[in-house]
């Protein structure tokens, strides 16, 4: 996948094509898979003028920074996160970059320099001081950062009082401070909303020039499955039904959707008004399918017959359907 780069020129760095990423590791994160993304969007999506680009669940923004830089007609973009921390960090970058390349430079020379046990104790005390201490946005965002480059895997996961509960990771080198990264993404910032809150915040801004990507907080595949718990507040079933209702709305706004989950064998989802598009698994995302109905099958009844009798269709498909059905009753 190649992205349009910002040619970037600072005191820090020399003068070369730097290419915005995400500048944290996140779980769940769609990097890897930017190509079926790209072929899942509708046709036209590069010729619709002042095209808006909306993210409901952020996240480490991979898609965000991807499609910012490969299509010029976006003319606004917006992401919202219930984190208010992650959110933090994206406001910084966007607003002081150079502040928290200060912070963050500081972190790095001081870690790096330390052994293995010095290193898990520095990690444990700023892990204290996120969760415990009041400090300076600047700051705040600094720690993330570095708590996100030196952690276990790269995770985000809270316990019931929200605190940030996982344990040092044992990396080498971990490039605490990307300077080039940080400025190229400020850059690209310039032109998003940053919003912080429920995900139903974000339907003021459907409209038929607008794309809905959607990578809400997975349905854990098992009871032990919790490093969906990026916040306290949790992602549960009535989350859930609450989401694909916000689908519903979305469509009545004639907003395009993109949608990608994971459940259980999660296909991705794009639902059209022409159909919906399906890519059957997560290990087989080449190999996208269109699953049309015909005017026979768009009452929920119909459906849920259709689904039964094909055990093929998984319960993220039958979700899908009900919503489609809907839509054509509009």
């Amino acid at each position: 996948m190649q992205y349009l780069c910002w040619k970037i020129e600072t005191k820090m760095t020399l003068d070369e094509n730097i290419c915005a990423k995400p500048f944290v590791k996140w779980v769940g994160g769609k990097t890897q898979l930017l190509g079926e993304v790209e072929k899942s969007l509708p046709g036209n999506f590069a010729s619709i003028k002042d095209a808006v680009y909306v993210e409901p669940f952020v996240g480490g923004g991979a898609v965000l920074f991807w499609i910012l830089q490969k299509y010029s007609n976006i003319s606004q973009a917006v992401i919202n996160d219930i984190n208010p921390k992650l959110i933090n960090v994206y406001r910084i970058i966007k607003d002081a970059p150079q502040d928290l390349i200060s912070v963050l430079r500081q972190y790095q020379d001081s870690y790096i320099c330390l052994n293995g046990e010095e290193r898990k104790s520095f990690y444990l005390t700023k892990r204290k001081i996120f969760n415990h201490k009041a400090v300076s946005r600047e700051e705040m965002a600094a720690l993330f950062i570095f708590l996100n480059r030196t952690c276990f895997n790269g995770l985000y996961r809270v316990n019931a009082k929200g605190e940030f509960n996982v344990p040092h990771g044992k990396y080498a080198n971990p490039k605490i401070c990307d300077e080039a990264n940080i400025l190229a993404v400020s850059r690209l910032l310039q032109k998003v909303t940053i919003l912080c809150g429920d995900f139903s915040e974000t339907l003021q801004y459907a409209s038929n020039k607008s794309l809905f990507y959607f990578d809400p907080p997975y349905k854990p595949l098992t009871e032990t499955s919790s490093f969906t718990s990026y916040a306290k507040e949790g992602f549960n079933d009535d989350e859930q039904r609450r989401y694909l209702d916000f689908l519903d709305r979305l469509y009545e706004k004639k907003a395009m959707v993109f949608d990608c989950r994971h459940l259980q064998q999660q296909p991705f989802v794009f639902y059209t008004g022409d159909g919906i598009c399906y890519s059957p698994s997560m290990e087989n995302v080449e190999n996208l399918q269109i699953l049309g109905f015909e005017s026979g099958y768009n009452s929920e009844d119909a459906l849920h017959k259709l689904l039964l009798d094909n055990d093929w269709i998984t319960d993220c498909m039958y979700d899908a359907a009900i919503i489609y059905s809907r839509r054509l009753a509009l």
